[in-house]
């Protein structure tokens, strides 16, 4: 009865949520969230700057998340280069004065607190001719208006950025008077029309009261209360936002470090003075304020214009609009759209699996219809990362955030148990399963910023070298078998491989080496192809005869270990290689190939280890000394159980050892050597046993089929920045941002790939002249892109 049920239960899931229901659903979703997110930008008033300076909230460990933005942590040198040059004055009481040591503390952490409590702070970086000072003014009166009218008439003092803020003493001095409120209100509506002068030239930031802990509040402050504060505040913004000179309140008001203490002034010494975390918090969000839109760092998002279209852009966008052209005009000749059936291709694996039907070629119409859908999802991908509508947020890791989704995932996984239709090791449907599970985890490690964690980003890093590991199996099975070393097989595979990531470097201005597993994929492709073709040509069929055409093979694999080991053990042989134009502009990030030299050499024997094992398990298989029927263990019982021992305390030892890591660099230098010993003894444990080889899960199987996908679209419209953020298209609610945004981003990973394939059957005819043709006019377009990259590159 409870099989059946499960049945049922499937059976009742699939029916009604197909995957054209899901992405007719999603359309939806995204058209309703765009339209009501550019309407909250058009009508709300209120920018990403807004956001930053007035609201947020802890995440935990003292790191805040202004709403709706992203705040980078700037360091010293980020500091200096910003403020270079700069004067910079904090004006008021001993609050102030933190907030200046805070601020000051960023541009040179080694400063220490020693200054007189009652007089003015001097600091200078002599390094950037950077000038920040604090002046003493406990009160709002005469003296700091005196002071602010001073630089209004002598512009040539005047600094850069003002921030101002008092009331505490006026509070302190005066018991808390109705009538000093009064004067304090009148005191700075004098105060505005100076500060909105210098709004014209200077960046000017009046900082709200904090909260005080009245508990612990010496006798001599207890008349400073939450309520004295919240009168004083609202005081601050009438005057400043109803003078006639500024009444579009050009004066900031910093009030982040505000909400900020609410909820951390319990941990105040004195009741009064913000703990140092707190108040570094208001320091960061100045920091950023001034210096986002100067440096426009990636992940800090907040205060930053959207940036001009580049030349790449602009010929993406043209491309787009020629091909939405061209379908209405073939709609209007009455060209008719051909059913087909789409090939499914494992790029990656180098497994190809035929469509149940003989594929329809697509006519004229039919592949423009691709292209304009490509058109449209790349303009979601732009309106999400990189246009001013959707919302981003920082990462912060905790453990519940990376282990509790992985441990739905993985219950999913299992409730979609199906029998396997071959039981052959590492067969079509189990690598599709493995890819999967290893996708969803990865996704679950970037968004829940798990790299900070070292034992989990260890063992992320076999999973990457597993996807390489796969590579050289399926490839190297794949050539070995069937001897297919036609341009037409090659150009499919570079094809499927290469196609999404083309046209994001072109409509997110992005180089090819950003998407890095692409270029590393495609890297050893082209390897694999090359050993594999060059003279003399090794089949199976043709070495089942001698011995010595294993040897020979044998011999071709060492060539490629010294080949590997040469670039591994000389980086400036390798950078020489690299740095070559036009193979720089495939392989530098930011002018530089340190980033795939990195990549690269982290995973450097993945692909050979993976040739190795599919030449001794052909080898094997050949000579029949595997059992790989349904149910039967690979080897006799003894030698299956003693296999799988081995293997379970190989993995086991090897999880111990990533999980006691303490420095990255420490165990990256480990990990090219050792992390073949966790892969073979996980595709040991999954397939000695018969019963484990006969089942798989069709869930995981699903996604491993657009693993590559899912992999690239994640950058841009899962998370947000780069990869540095989430995307956020519900804010407010976590879960079901998550949740919506995932739905939204599986579909469209699922569209793409069959736009892939659909157009890869135009992009890519088996006819050799046509085919020629095709990739002189590729060469063209790509030299083309790669000529006007130049300047996109030098921007990035």
């Amino acid at each position: 009865m409870a099989v059946l049920a499960y049945s049922l239960g499937k059976r009742e899931i699939n029916h009604y949520f197909s995957i054209k229901n899901a992405k007719l659903l999603s359309v939806l979703a995204v058209l309703v969230l765009t339209a009501v997110h550019s309407a909250s930008r058009y009508y709300g008033g209120r920018d990403t700057c807004d956001w930053l300076l007035s609201s947020g909230r802890f995440l935990g460990d003292s790191v805040w998340q202004p709403y709706g933005c992203m705040m980078h942590k700037y360091k010293s040198i980020e500091a200096k280069t910003c403020l270079n040059n700069k004067r910079i004055a904090f004006i008021g009481d001993s609050r102030i004065r933190q907030l200046f040591y805070s601020f000051i503390k960023i541009i040179n952490p080694d400063i220490r607190e020693d200054g007189n409590k009652h007089e003015n702070i001097p600091f200078t970086d002599r390094e950037s001719l950077l000038n920040v000072d604090f002046l003493w003014y406990a009160e709002v009166n005469n003296s700091m208006k005196e002071q602010v009218t001073a630089w209004t008439e002598r512009p040539a003092t005047k600094p850069d950025v003002i921030v101002i803020g008092a009331a505490t003493w006026s509070i302190k001095l005066h018991s808390g008077s109705s009538e000093t409120l009064l004067q304090y209100k009148a005191n700075l509506t004098s105060i505005a029309g100076p500060l909105e002068k210098l709004t014209e030239h200077s960046e000017v930031y009046w900082v709200l009261q904090d909260p005080v802990y009245e508990e612990i509040l010496s006798e001599n402050r207890k008349m400073i209360t939450n309520e004295q504060i919240d009168l004083y505040n609202a005081a601050a913004v009438s005057a400043l936002n109803n003078s006639k000179r500024n009444a579009r309140g050009r004066v900031k008001f910093l009030e982040a470090s505000r909400h900020a203490a609410m909820e951390t002034i319990t941990l105040s010494l004195d009741g009064l003075h913000l703990p140092e975390s707190t108040r570094n918090v208001g320091a960061m969000v100045l920091m950023n304020s001034i210096c986002n839109k100067i440096l426009k760092p990636i992940d800090g998002s907040c205060c930053q214009n959207v940036p001009s279209l580049s030349v790449l852009q602009k010929l993406a966008s043209g491309l787009f609009l020629v091909a939405g052209v061209c379908l209405l005009v073939l709609h209007a000749l009455g060209y008719s759209r051909h059913t087909k059936s789409k090939p499914v291709s494992d790029v990656e694996s180098g497994e190809e699996k035929k469509p149940l039907t003989a594929a329809v070629p697509l006519n004229l119409k039919a592949a423009t219809q691709s292209v304009c859908k490509m058109g449209l999802i790349m303009l979601y991908f732009y309106l999400c990362d990189r246009a001013d509508i959707f919302m981003k947020e920082q990462k912060f890791y905790t453990h519940s955030t990376f282990f509790i989704p992985l441990i739905y995932i993985f219950v999913l996984g299992i409730f979609y148990s199906e029998n396997s239709k071959e039981t052959k090791l590492l067969n079509r449907e189990q690598t599709d399963e493995w890819k999967g599970w290893m996708q969803l985890v990865i996704l679950i490690y970037h968004i829940s910023g798990a790299s900070a964690f070292i034992p989990v980003y260890m063992h992320i890093r076999v999973l990457v070298a597993a996807y390489l590991f796969q590579t050289g199996y399926g490839h190297f099975s794949f050539f070995w078998l069937k001897g297919d070393f036609g341009l037409y097989r090659v150009c499919q595979v570079l094809f499927r491989l290469n196609f999404l990531v083309v046209v994001l470097c072109l409509v997110m201005d992005r180089p090819y080496q950003f998407y890095y597993f692409v270029p590393l994929v495609t890297f050893w492709f082209v390897v694999i192809y090359a050993i594999m073709a060059m003279w003399p040509q090794i089949l199976q069929m043709q070495a089942n005869g001698s011995g010595f055409w294993h040897l020979a093979l044998l011999l071709k694999l060492l060539s490629l270990l010294i080949f590997i080991c040469s670039f591994a053990y000389s980086q400036g042989f390798f950078e020489s290689i690299f740095s070559t134009w036009p193979i720089s502009k495939l392989f530098e990030l930011q002018g530089s190939i340190h980033e795939w030299w990195f990549r690269w050499k982290l995973d450097r024997f993945a692909v050979i280890n993976g040739m190795l094992f599919a030449f001794i398990y052909l080898a094997l298989q050949k000579c029949q000394i595997l059992s790989e029927g349904k149910g039967e263990p690979l080897f006799s019982n003894r030698i299956s159980n003693c296999l799988i021992l081995i293997s379970v305390f190989s993995f086991i030892t090897y999880s111990v050892w990533a999980s006691s890591c303490k420095n990255k660099t420490e165990c990256n230098e480990m990990h090219p050597y050792i992390s073949v010993v966790q892969i073979l003894s996980f595709v040991l444990i999954r397939n000695i046993p018969g019963y484990a080889r006969s089942l798989y899960s069709s869930f995981f199987a699903w996604f491993g089929k657009i693993s590559l996908e899912l992999f690239i679209c994640q950058y841009h419209i899962w998370l947000a920045a780069d990869t540095k953020g989430i995307l956020v298209l519900i804010p407010g609610y976590p879960s079901l941002n998550i949740i919506i945004s995932t739905f939204i981003f599986v579909c469209v990973a699922h569209e793409i790939s069959q736009i892939t394939n659909d157009l890869a059957q135009v992009a890519i005819p088996k006819d050799s002249t046509a085919l020629m043709k095709r990739l002189l006019a590729a060469g063209v377009f790509l030299g083309l892109v790669l000529v006007l990259s130049v300047n996109g590159q030098a921007g990035y």
